[in-house]
């Protein structure tokens, strides 16, 4: 076979997955946008991660020794950065989605809809109205069909600007501290057991016994009197 052959060959199979995979993001995320966001926000700090982690192993400037509490701290780090991301971004989707279905936040077309059902609205002062309780759905009305386009709309669009809250919530705010938290009590293990190992590697003056020439070093060392 000749190569402008294979290459044709190539390119209709390659065009051919490429069309599967785009079928496939469609029927899944088509009407979930807020949740694609969510999705691929988390691959990317998978792919970040990994990046990073990867860095490590393969920097040959970095010592053995620091690499073997490098990596670890990495892979912490990505952890809480990955599952931050997921459980703040998802949680604030998945509360501007309930608000939406249950008419507590929604617009006048949808409250016009309702009203024409034979739903009582809302009223300030009054707690007669199924709608806005968090147990009223309004996908679940039987006149539904009738507002599910403009429904649809109005929930993926909620659903797309609350996911943004939620990420730049846990990128800017949560994640930082929890890293910043976790990173603080690490380095105190670390500063413990470097400052263990420095007292057993020391060799007691004459006159006193080991024990409690460690004892006086440790007390000086926090700027104790004895």
């Amino acid at each position: 076979m000749k190569t402008p052959d294979l290459m044709k060959n190539f390119g209709q199979v390659t065009a051919k997955k490429f069309g599967a995979f785009k079928n496939v993001i469609l029927e899944k995320y088509g009407e979930q946008p807020g949740t694609m966001l969510v999705h691929t926000g988390v691959l990317g700090w998978i792919l970040s991660s990994l990046a990073q982690v990867g860095a490590v192993v393969v920097n040959d400037k970095i010592p053995s020794e620091q690499k073997a509490f490098l990596i670890p701290q990495e892979i912490a780090d990505a952890a809480i950065n990955i599952v931050s991301f997921y459980v703040v971004t998802n949680s604030v989707k998945s509360l501007a989605s309930k608000l939406v279905k249950s008419g507590k936040l929604t617009t006048p077309k949808i409250m016009e809809h309702l009203k024409k059902t034979g739903l009582k609205l809302p009223k300030k002062g009054e707690n007669v109205s199924p709608v806005g309780k968090w147990d009223f759905d309004i996908t679940k009305l039987a006149n539904y069909d009738e507002i599910s386009d403009h429904f649809k709309s109005f929930k993926n669009g909620v659903d797309v600007g609350a996911s943004l809250l939620g990420s730049i919530a846990s990128c800017n705010l949560i994640t930082p501290v929890l890293r910043n938290e976790y990173a603080s009590k690490q380095q105190k293990n670390a500063i413990s057991r470097m400052h263990n190992k420095q007292l057993q590697n020391l060799e007691a003056p004459c006159g006193i016994s080991m024990a409690e020439f460690q004892n006086r070093a440790y007390s000086k060392s926090f700027g104790l009197k004895i």
